[in-house]
């Protein structure tokens, strides 16, 4: 069933990892795709091919996502294509330091910050007016379990990803009288190419500590995205959902 059948989604970082994931099923369902990207053309690439052998519809989109310039231009490509941005999926990976605190410089710490909220701010700015003058809109936002469950060496993400959890329900407060929706899927760690520096032994043991006995996969985000993307959520916005299988229970 193509619940999605017409509606145009961009998904920042969508070259690998759960933005691929995201990318493919929003195209499974019916969505024109915009695949986002900034250095790994290739990549981004090979999921619009795999889009496109499927029968939907994708285009690439290169822009750094914290830059407004670079975003309205790809909007701007998009729009002439297909039309304005219906589903917003606030994805692209930022990098960070993995030290202690008191090992850590401000610098370091404010890096991470400025990065995950300017790219998150500038996204929202970009595709809102439309949503809001065509009262619709879905955007979904990539969270971490990081943002309310301490990790050794993890307090510029989680800092971070808690900062975009505020600001989302912010978003969310101010958009939901237009029938625009903002929510966010928040995974513990999932295997991608961002957490491979994380030792072998780290990941037994989160895997351990899981409910389901294992860490994530990039298609396990992909179903609760989708969701917060569809029609069926039409009602839910301001929302924190965790993908973790089961390892923090609130």
């Amino acid at each position: 069933m193509n619940r999605l059948q017409g509606k145009v989604a961009f998904v920042s970082g969508g070259g690998r990892g759960i933005g691929a994931a995201a990318a493919l099923e929003l195209a499974r369902l019916g969505a024109k795709v915009a695949v986002n990207y900034v250095r790994q053309e290739d990549a981004a690439q090979a999921v619009v091919d795999r889009i496109r052998q499927a029968g939907g519809e994708a285009m690439l989109a290169r822009a750094d996502v914290r830059d407004p310039e670079q975003v309205g231009e790809a909007l701007a490509s998009i729009r002439a294509a297909w039309g304005d941005v219906d589903i917003l999926v606030n994805n692209a990976h930022m990098s960070f330091v993995m030290k202690p605190v008191m090992g850590m410089q401000w610098e370091e710490l404010a890096q991470k910050l400025n990065d995950e909220m300017k790219s998150a701010f500038t996204l929202t700015q970009a595709v809102l007016p439309a949503m809001i003058e065509r009262k619709y809109g879905r955007m979904v936002y990539i969270s971490s379990n990081a943002a309310d469950a301490p990790l050794p060496y993890m307090a510029a993400h989680g800092s971070a990803k808690a900062a975009l959890e505020a600001f989302v329900k912010y978003v969310a407060l101010e958009s939901a009288p237009y029938g625009v929706t903002a929510n966010i899927v928040s995974p513990g760690l999932v295997e991608t190419e961002a957490s491979s520096v994380t030792p072998e032994a780290v990941k037994q043991q989160l895997a351990a500590m899981t409910p389901m006995q294992r860490i994530a996969l990039p298609d396990d985000m992909s179903g609760a995205i989708a969701f917060f993307a569809s029609e069926e959520s039409r009602f839910v916005t301001g929302t924190c959902t965790k993908v973790n299988g089961g390892i923090y229970m609130d």
